[in-house]
């Protein structure tokens, strides 16, 4: 009879401790929830949004430009690079391929943050030595 008071004791702590993790992860889930006060929950957005595309119409005075339906500006913070050199807006003509990113603004504009103009610079690979003669497996 004792032991089946031991068995039984021991298998309730065991069930308790197997419970408690489950506990815990409702608890947490919990702090997930919408705001008591009715407020929409936080939605994080991304920085930056990728375009790419053929400049449409161009205004380097004004620093603006289109990409499709984009009408983006260049701003101060705006970094420009033409092949992986820094640019400027004039440096780029109508019709030419570009790609970046922007930011929307609470005013609706588009501010773009990274313009490029063709491709990045390439690191040059070391050329193979060739003072060094190629050795071949010798034959056995």
């Amino acid at each position: 009879m004792k032991n089946i008071i031991k068995f039984t004791g021991l298998s309730l702590l065991a069930m308790a401790l197997a419970a408690s993790p489950m506990v815990s992860r409702a608890q947490d889930a919990a702090t997930n929830a919408p705001a008591a006060d009715g407020a929409a929950p936080v939605v994080k957005k991304k920085g930056t949004l990728p375009f790419k595309g053929k400049i449409a119409t161009l205004d380097a005075a004004g620093g603006t430009f289109t990409v499709g339906a984009l009408e983006l500006n260049i701003t101060s913070t705006s970094k420009i690079t033409t092949n992986g050199v820094p640019a400027t807006l004039a440096d780029f003509t109508v019709g030419e391929s570009v790609a970046g990113a922007y930011k929307k603004t609470a005013d609706g504009k588009l501010n773009v943050t990274t313009l490029h103009l063709g491709g990045k610079a390439k690191k040059k690979k070391p050329a193979a030595d060739a003072s060094a003669p190629a050795t071949a497996p010798a034959a056995q």
